[in-house]
């Protein structure tokens, strides 16, 4: 997707390194409100899952959305019984607020969630977060809907949960097929930029972070799980229908007015050294070249229309030019958006002034068609002017192509070096140990934080954001062992992470738990 601000792509994914000492690779977060039963034989169970399956280091982190039971005592006992665990207070609720908040102060380079209840076959995690660790995939979801998954709940739940994801294919264009089941995860590098594009703090959270990484052309891996509905779950069915409805509207406006700066999302073509090279390969051909045939099409037809329309009343070079007119700036619009992607009002008016240029290019051809047809007999009947003009339509269809592609809307976003994170293949700025890691463009180095992310298990450098002089400072999660930490998410939960153009800052590195004998190994 091309917007008309893009201020830099995410670098190429790479597999993370095995050895990572003191750091963990996974972080899961369970977010809670009022969970005093069910925490700790949820927390007890996945951490001897984890002990006993997953070969790195894991974190596991209880995000308290500002219970009023005694579910804050619970989870300091389990941080205080193991060493793996950490406890997270809120005094806000909302599980997207939850799962921004905690995954933004995060130094785990794989970060993901689950909801209390484990309703999702723990055999699954794994599996979920292998593509992330390895590179291939972005972002991991556990899929309900998939045919190989293996589901038991209620008719009503199920008739909800499909419907909501027929209406997210119909309106949102989502090709993903279970928006909602608790079982995420997602690369820290990917979270850092996608953040703070995300204005829900809710049960729609997960839906606009899932329609947004696609949009922006992010990978998105689906595992079938084995799901068994929780009978006592506490969520209101019809509130969070109709707020997710409403997520639904404000997403949908928000990619149709372009008013998203997707293009820092955009990945490099693959992790390959000479693919970060290459350079004047067409982007997006393909694409380009369906949907300018499905906008000329309807085009050709709407334009058919008007001509006649216009020839009742007027003789055929004045209804052929009043219709190319029209059907002119129409397919001028249908193609910046549909076709080549332009979101927003920016440059609009310059681009129907070149779309103009090439309908004056197209008149030219069709009613020099025309003339020659009158030329040739005095009164050519209306079935033989419709055969003509699309003849001449045609010919002219592959040169309003070329000219929309190469002078009307062409892809600038690789000709300035200070728009592009990665620009080539520089060993340097992948190795923590290099004095140069760390470095971008001179055109960024100006607004780059000064002080590095420090974990040197993550193998890109940062990525540089737009200066924001009245960004706060990221919250940062205190993993004292011995402390509950506190945190009031309050601005930076509802509408600081909402400004796309926010300044990320550095997160101060975990310190090494030596009780932690994983981290021996």
């Amino acid at each position: 997707m091309r917007t008309d601000s893009s201020p830099g792509n995410l670098p190429a994914r790479e597999h993370l390194p095995a050895g990572s000492a003191g750091t963990p690779v996974l972080d899961v977060v369970i977010p809670v409100y009022n969970e005093e039963k069910d925490l700790q034989p949820c927390v007890v169970r996945l951490h001897e899952h984890l002990k006993r399956t997953f070969p790195y280091a894991f974190r596991i982190t209880v995000a308290d959305n500002a219970s009023t039971d005694t579910t804050p005592q619970v989870a300091a006992r389990l941080e205080s019984e193991l060493p793996e665990v950490r406890s997270f207070r809120l005094e806000q609720k909302g599980r997207g607020r939850a799962l921004r908040t905690v995954w933004s102060a995060s130094d785990a380079p794989i970060l993901a969630y689950m909801d209390v209840d484990l309703s999702t076959d723990l055999n699954a995690l794994l599996p979920l977060v292998a593509p992330l660790i390895s590179g291939h995939s972005d972002l991991a979801i556990g899929s309900r809907l998939a045919r190989s998954s293996r589901v038991v709940r209620g008719a009503k739940r199920e008739f909800i949960s499909r419907t909501y994801n027929l209406i997210l294919r119909g309106s949102l264009q989502a090709r993903f097929s279970d928006a909602q089941c608790g079982f995420k995860a997602i690369r820290r590098d990917v979270a850092q930029v996608l953040l703070p594009l995300i204005e829900d703090t809710g049960w729609f959270f997960d839906t606009e972070m899932l329609v947004l990484a696609e949009r922006a052309g992010l990978r998105i891996h689906e595992v079938p799980v084995d799901w068994v509905d929780d009978p006592n779950s506490t969520v209101h069915i019809v509130k969070t229908a109709t707020d997710d409805l409403k997520g639904v509207w404000r997403v949908g406006r928000a990619l149709a007015t372009g008013s998203l700066p997707l293009d820092r999302l955009a990945r490099p073509f693959g992790d390959d050294p000479r693919d970060r090279d290459l350079t004047d390969v067409p982007k997006g051909l393909a694409r380009q070249l369906v949907g300018f045939c499905v906008v000329g099409a309807l085009s050709t037809l709407f334009y058919l229309l008007l001509y006649s329309g216009f020839r009742s009343f007027s003789g055929s070079q004045i209804a052929n030019a009043l219709a190319l007119l029209v059907s002119a700036v129409a397919n001028t619009a249908a193609n910046r958006r549909l076709t080549f992607g332009v979101r927003g009002r920016g440059s609009a008016v310059r681009h129907q002034a070149q779309g103009l240029v090439v309908f004056g290019i197209g008149l030219a051809l069709t009613s020099g068609s025309l003339a020659a047809l009158n030329a040739a007999t005095s009164s050519p009947a209306h079935s033989t002017e419709l055969a003509v003009l699309i003849a001449a339509n045609l010919a002219a269809t592959v040169l309003r192509f070329l000219l929309f592609r190469a002078w009307v809307f062409p892809d600038r976003r690789d000709e300035t070096g200070a728009s592009t994170v990665v620009t080539s293949h520089n060993p340097a700025a992948y190795n923590p140990a290099s004095p140069t890691y760390g470095t971008t463009t001179a055109a960024h180095q100006q607004h780059q934080h000064p002080q590095q992310l420090p974990h040197q298990h993550h193998p890109h450098t940062p990525l540089p954001q737009r200066p924001n002089a009245t960004a706060p400072q990221a919250p940062y999660i205190n993993y004292d062992h011995n402390q509950t930490n506190e945190f009031r998410a309050g601005e930076a939960a509802d509408r600081t992470w909402g400004d796309a153009t926010m300044q990320l800052q550095a997160v101060r590195p975990h310190d090494h738990d030596p009780r932690d004998t994983r981290d021996a190994r």
